[in-house]
């Protein structure tokens, strides 16, 4: 029999221990956050040293070995030779973005200002993107998404920016290093290809459609990540009959943004005229039996192993914004194939 009062206790200690957990992440954040900012400052110091100094190479070797042991001995582990210039190449690449030094920010508002929003982790990572453009849409995005450092590592490596700008003009290209993906109309959130590599399928190997499909289901997390914002999981396998004929949709999504269903069929070979025939069927069905009338129209996508270009276009009407075929990889792309790809579609 519980005592009076437990129900009181127990309610008390779940609100203290919330606030105590909030605080300590705020906490962590706050001191993560100052630190980028302290290295931004300790760049810009070497960067005006060197240059006061002059830029002889033995400035570099001599001078950051003899700071990098004193301050190893003062603060502890961080500040190797390497980690230094890292910080160096910090200010270098954003010599712009702080106008007034943040930790005189902090100390007269009281409040940290946002112009690093990230961890010093993610910016060691976006670092390594020499295009400012792309490097720019990464930040963005991982700030916009809360993408983890693996989150971000991912969709960096499996050329995302690339790929998202293949199918946008030059102006369109110029708006994903300004706002990001932003996710307006069904195309919008398609990509050609999608990468599939996180399901650890060779890429020439023999595997089907519904291994394909079990692997996908298996790793559902990655799947959402790839397809991109606003994506949640409805079923897989959706049964649809009428005329005592059955059909299996392979996976449903809704996508929160679009306000709509999504529909993927996967194929593991060519996506043929028949296949985009019956993605037709299926959301001509879901618009007509199962979307609410405040809910936007269907989308589908044949998702293959390749797919004709010109097939495409003559199979589906001129005006079609619903269906859509898109290639899926196993491996990762290579950026520089892709860049020109990018590069010859605005010649």
């Amino acid at each position: 029999m519980k005592e009076v009062g437990d129900k009181e206790h127990q309610d008390l200690f779940e609100r203290i221990s919330g606030i105590l957990n909030m605080a300590r992440q705020l906490v962590v954040q706050t001191v993560n956050h100052t630190m980028v900012y302290g290295y931004f400052e300790i760049g810009r110091a070497i960067v005006e040293g060197r240059q006061h100094g002059g830029e002889r190479a033995s400035y570099g070797k001599s001078v950051l070995k003899r700071v990098s042991a004193e301050l190893t001995a003062r603060f502890g582990r961080g500040f190797s030779v390497d980690n230094l210039e890292r910080m160096r190449k910090f200010y270098l690449t954003y010599p712009d973005r702080i106008s007034a030094t943040p930790l005189r920010k902090l100390g007269k508002k009281g409040n940290l200002p946002m112009d690093f929003p990230l961890s010093w982790s993610h910016y060691l990572k976006l670092m390594q993107i020499d295009d400012n453009d792309e490097r720019r849409f990464y930040e963005l995005e991982s700030t916009t998404n809360n993408w983890s450092l693996k989150e971000l590592k991912r969709q960096s490596d499996s050329a995302l920016y690339h790929r998202l700008a293949l199918s946008r003009d030059k102006k369109g290209v110029a708006e994903l290093s300004k706002k990001g993906q932003v996710v307006v109309k069904p195309e919008d959130s398609i990509k050609d290809p999608y990468i599939l590599e996180f399901l650890g399928l060779p890429e020439h190997s023999r595997y089907s459609e519904s291994d394909m499909e079990q692997g996908l289901i298996d790793k559902l997390e990655h799947f959402l990540l790839e397809l991109g914002k606003g994506f949640t999981f409805v079923s897989r396998q959706e049964r649809i009959s009428f005329d005592e004929r059955h059909f299996r949709i392979d996976l449903v999504f809704y996508n929160r943004i679009l306000r709509s269903f999504v529909l993927i069929d996967l194929k593991i070979g060519d996506v043929k005229h028949q296949d985009l025939g019956q993605m037709q069927m299926y959301v001509n069905y879901y618009d007509r039996k199962v979307r609410l009338p405040e809910e936007n129209k269907t989308v589908g996508i044949v998702l293959g192993r390749s797919k004709s270009t010109t097939l495409v276009e003559f199979t589906l009407p001129e005006d079609n914004k619903q269906i859509f075929a898109s290639k899926y990889q196993m491996v990762l792309p290579s950026k520089k194939a892709l860049k020109k790809l990018i590069e010859a579609k605005d010649e």
